[in-house]
């Protein structure tokens, strides 16, 4: 099966093209979807966060104040890699355990710290969503409520645009409406069928 890296910075509208991808049945695997799981009340990587953060990051039913964890790791880039420690092989793994599972010609692994994880190998081929960093600014300072300096830092923590361009197979303009992406969205999955039965 054909494993596609689906990747970008944070706001260029990964999980947009991912939906767009959903449509066509295509399976998609989703390390955001899987951290969260295995973040949740009870799962044993919480204790570990509690003891890597402190217990101040947990709420008083147990539960992980993510929040809290954000302002955390941005403001201490130690504890940042820390916490990747604990949640990045776990996310691997169990996203190891669920392909295993699939049937199908190819399948979309959105990963938003593919080349930061260093797993490129992880993936056959690299699909990156693209658009301008302010228009990344804005979108995540939207959605997530955040004052420019949060999310200023948060790009700052990922790898350049230039750096994932350079690396990219296939990139996704996504700097106009969605609708723009259908068209270069269906291509892509004739291509990856194509090349899955080759």
């Amino acid at each position: 099966m054909l494993k596609v890296g689906l990747t970008g910075g944070i706001g260029s509208g990964k999980t947009t093209v991912a939906e767009i991808f959903v449509s066509y049945g295509v399976p998609v695997l989703d390390a955001d979807t899987l951290a969260h799981q295995l973040t949740t009340t009870g799962q044993p990587a919480v204790k570990k966060i509690a003891c890597c953060l402190g217990d101040g990051v947990l709420q008083a039913d147990g539960s992980l104040n993510r929040r809290k964890v954000r302002e955390l790791i941005f403001a201490n880039p130690e504890k940042k890699q820390q916490l990747e420690a604990i949640l990045h092989p776990l996310v691997y793994d169990k996203m190891q355990k669920q392909l295993a599972q699939l049937n199908a010609p190819y399948c979309i692994l959105s990963i938003p710290l593919l080349i930061e994880t260093h797993k490129i190998d992880f993936v056959d081929r690299i699909l990156v969503v693209d658009c301008p960093e302010f228009m990344q600014l804005a979108r995540v300072q939207q959605r997530s409520q955040l004052t420019q300096a949060q999310a200023t830092a948060m790009m700052a923590s990922q790898v350049s645009r230039a750096r994932r361009l350079e690396i990219a197979h296939d990139i996704l303009d996504n700097s106009k409406q969605t609708a723009s992406l259908l068209e270069p969205i269906a291509k892509l999955h004739t291509f990856y069928l194509q090349l899955s039965s080759t």
